[in-house]
């Protein structure tokens, strides 16, 4: 420990045991207790005890019946099992101390043991000392463990659950504390911590109190999780069959527990070849409600070694809702195309007509479980994807009307989904993954039918037309090419002929957030076909671009912001709207980077601002039209509107702008990084001093300097890179003592001075390559990396920081001595 704050220590634990005395607040309690937890897990605790003996007073301080706080009663209880983690300090404390502290003689019969931080702190105090064999033995010879076992029911769902942990961590201890070899499978031989406890769980799981059942099924699901040894076999076969009980019972009792523990048994590599347990597994299946039984049929699914059938039995539970669906709208009595053991179940159907609240959640979590499955590696095969994309059209045509169901739960269905966005949102996400593999024509038409209904429909929210959005980007990028090119094909193409006026007028609603999701589909859109003929002919036809670059003055930000970004995808790919003048085809190009100029000098919010600067420098990167006439006056006037941005993130973007240039400029590619093992090339001296004075024209050094000394650190950070990535360029070229004799160092070394004390406001005069050279070899930038590298805070978190301003609250230390931050 720092001598600093074992000089502080004493006046700290005295503060704290003086109940008169204004306690620190919970926050500075909790970062004390961690950096107890560092020290001693970087030496010996009793070490520790000796040279501060004031620890061990102030929890003798804790016993006396005094009023003190909750506070710190539950700090010196978490203190001491943190202490008494270490066998040889438990030793050091055991007896007097540690029996007032944990035993019946301690807070669990006073006043305070009413709140639930010192309840909460007993128990976690005990969970820090149950590291050892001595921990197992004061934990029986005490008695905590029955005061363990009442906790579990406690009111505050915090201390109920740091209960079970408790339980299931001590029940592990015992395990591994055993003598080694096969474990007995009679419990007279097994370690009494484990006997109380097993038994606590057998008698908690014969209960018809549901409450205690779900406790011990939720103990036996973390015990078997850290558990993986021949115990876990022992305890298996000893509690299987009261877990097994539970399922004769109607309901089910504890029904999400259960599902827990099963699954947690059946992903343990020492139970996954008991056949027992997937019989268990396979009756849980059937004996739950179908709400409760598609998260374990799911779980199931995601097991890596699970027999056959029992995989074919769950995927055929998980798909029940969806086959009572697509039954109920085309009246068929057989479904082909789905798995043999999927059938449209009358309980299934029961609980879809009950209440919508209870359809509306069967048919989401069934969509949101099946979805999840699509894209895994072990999903069932055959894959049934064309019942499965009827499913989702069918659910959104319930939902928005135009199904035409003959059936009599069909007609119901329509009525309870009428208008859910929950369900329609679901469908979407689905309907969009699905998109990931292949349909027949005419379902795919179907598709695109449901999801145009969708776009047009004035009643679709928000979020619907947004996930509508989603899912159509996904089946444009999934629709067959012609033959012989990389054209989309004639069905794609009709398509986006429906598709854009529909775009055009969603881009005018009065809604920001549907313009908003209009814009970022048209920039999505353009990346992945604005090279294609079709494509460009159909959008330049439209007005959408017309409409987007209107969308630049929208009065939302954020709207502005697509804005910005949509319109530098249509101008990188050269789908702008028509000039006005056609014998100046050039001005429309030019007028979008004014614009864009204007947007980052004058727009009053930092998103478009942001997205502009994202735009300029994927234009300067790529070698885009818009800039590569003159790319020196380009980046010359985004670095001047940049360095005066207010905006930390326009400032690091425009570095990254800047670091980009520099590439080009060198002939080094921009992706090279600044950490990597291998040095960027050397350039030669003649291009090096060429691409200097085009550097020093535009002055991205003085931007760069300026950046180094920024109050934001991500910025200085991104300026530190770009310095070093340029030194290391320049590294041979020149001499040391060039750093004496070039007449400009001394100005641009004053400048960094004052820039560095936060003087930002005087700018550099012309700068000489052979000076800013010079600077660069003369300054530490890799000790400067290194210092942002570290948090903002860190004299601040410091331990002793923590110690002072504890002792402040009290008024123990000076008025100046005080850390405050």
């Amino acid at each position: 420990m720092d001598p600093g704050c074992s000089q502080l220590l004493p006046a700290l634990c005295a503060a704290l045991a003086d109940p008169r005395q204004p306690v620190a607040d919970d926050t500075c309690l909790e970062k004390l207790l961690d950096w107890f937890k560092t020290v001693t897990e970087a030496g010996p605790s009793v070490l520790l005890l000796q040279e501060n003996p004031c620890l061990v007073e102030l929890l003798f301080q804790v016993l006396k019946p005094q009023d003190l706080s909750s506070g710190v009663l539950a700090f010196s209880l978490r203190l001491a099992g943190i202490l008494a983690a270490q066998e040889d300090c438990f030793q050091y404390l055991q007896g007097e101390l540690l029996l007032g502290l944990f035993g019946e003689s301690g807070p669990l019969g006073r006043a305070a043991w009413t709140a639930p931080t010192v309840r909460s702190g007993w128990i976690q105090g005990l969970r820090s000392l149950a590291q050892h064999p001595s921990a197992l033995q004061f934990l029986e010879g005490c008695g905590a463990l029955g005061t363990v076992f009442s906790l579990q029911g406690d009111p505050s769902l915090f201390v109920a659950s740091a209960a079970g942990q408790l339980l299931a961590h001590t029940l592990v201890l015992s395990m591994r504390c055993q003598a080694e070899g096969q474990p007995s499978p009679q419990a007279p031989d097994w370690p009494p911590c484990a006997q109380q406890i097993v038994g606590h769980v057998e008698e908690s799981l014969r209960s018809a109190a549901t409450p205690q059942v779900t406790q011990a099924l939720n103990v036996l699901s973390t015990t078997l999780g850290h558990c993986h040894g021949p115990w876990a076999q022992v305890l298996w076969v000893r509690l299987s069959p009261l877990v097994a009980g539970l399922l004769k019972k109607d309901p089910v009792p504890a029904a999400h527990s259960l599902v827990d523990l099963l699954l947690s048994a059946a992903r343990s590599p020492v139970l996954s070849s008991d056949c027992s347990l997937w019989g268990t597994l396979a009756q849980t299946l059937s004996h739950l409600s179908c709400t409760q039984a598609g998260p374990l049929a799911l779980g199931v699914l995601k097991l890596q070694d699970c027999p056959q059938a029992l995989r074919a039995e769950a995927f055929g539970v998980l798909l029940q809702p969806l086959a009572c669906v697509l039954k109920a709208a085309a009246q068929a009595p057989v479904l082909p195309g789905l798995p043999a053991g999927t059938v449209s179940d009358s309980a299934v159907v029961d609980a879809l007509l009950s209440s919508k609240s209870a359809c509306v959640g069967l048919l989401c979590q069934t969509l949101a479980h099946v979805e999840l499955l699509q894209p895994m590696p072990q999903r069932p095969s055959p894959w049934p994807q064309v019942p499965l994309l009827e499913a989702a059209v069918t659910v959104l045509r319930l939902c928005n009307g135009s199904a035409a169901p003959t059936s009599n739960v069909g007609g119901r269905l329509c009525v309870v989904l009428a208008g859910c966005v929950r369900v329609q949102r679901a469908a979407l996400d689905f309907l969009g993954t699905l998109s990931q593999g292949t349909g027949p024509q005419e379902l795919v038409t179907q598709v695109f039918a449901v999801l145009l209904e969708y776009l047009k429909s004035p009643d679709s929210s928000p979020t619907v037309l947004k996930k509508a959005f989603q899912a159509t980007l996904g089946w444009l990028r999934a629709s067959p090419r012609s033959p012989g090119c990389c054209e989309m094909d004639s069905q794609g193409q009709l398509f986006l002929r429906e598709l854009l006026p529909v775009l055009q007028k969603r881009l005018c609603s009065p809604c920001w957030e549907v313009r908003d999701s209009g814009l970022e589909f048209l920039t999505q859109l353009t990346r992945c076909w604005g090279g294609q003929a079709g494509f460009r002919h159909i959008l330049v036809a439209s007005e959408v671009p017309k409409l987007a670059e209107q969308l630049l003055r929208d009065p939302e930000s954020y709207v502005r912001a697509s804005a910005v970004t949509a319109l530098g995808q249509l101008s990188s790919q050269g789908l702008r709207a028509t000039p006005a003048s056609p014998e100046a085809p050039g001005d429309q190009q030019k007028s979008l980077l004014l614009d864009l100029l204007h947007v980052l000098s004058a727009d009053s919010e930092g998103f478009p601002r942001r997205a502009v600067m994202q735009v300029f420098t994927e234009w300067l990167r790529d070698g885009q039209a818009e800039v590569a006439e003159d790319p020196e006056q380009f980046v010359g006037r985004v670095l001047a509107v940049a360095s005066q941005d207010l905006d930390w993130e326009v400032r690091a973007q425009g570095l990254e702008l800047a670091l980009v240039f520099l590439a080009h400029t060198l002939g080094q590619p921009a992706a090279h990084c600044p950490y990597a093992a291998a040095p960027p090339e050397v350039a030669p001296p003649g291009r090096l001093d060429e691409a200097l004075q085009v550097l020093c024209r535009v002055r991205l050094f003085e931007f760069a300097f300026r950046a180094l000394f920024d109050c934001d650190r991500p910025v200085a950070q991104k300026s530190c890179d770009l310095l070093l990535f340029l030194r290391a360029r320049a590294a041979p070229c020149g001499s040391p003592q060039e750093v004496e004799s070039s007449p400009d160092v001394a100005s641009v070394e004053a400048a960094l001075q004052r820039w560095r004390a936060g003087q930002q406001g005087q700018p550099l005069e012309e700068l000489e390559p052979e000076a800013v050279l010079a600077v660069l070899r003369s300054m530490d930038l890799e000790g400067l990396r290194g210092a942002l590298a570290e948090s903002s805070d860190h004299v601040e978190k410091s331990p002793r920081s923590l110690l002072q301003d504890i002792l402040a609250t009290v008024g123990i230390l000076g008025e100046n001595e005080a850390d405050c931050y």
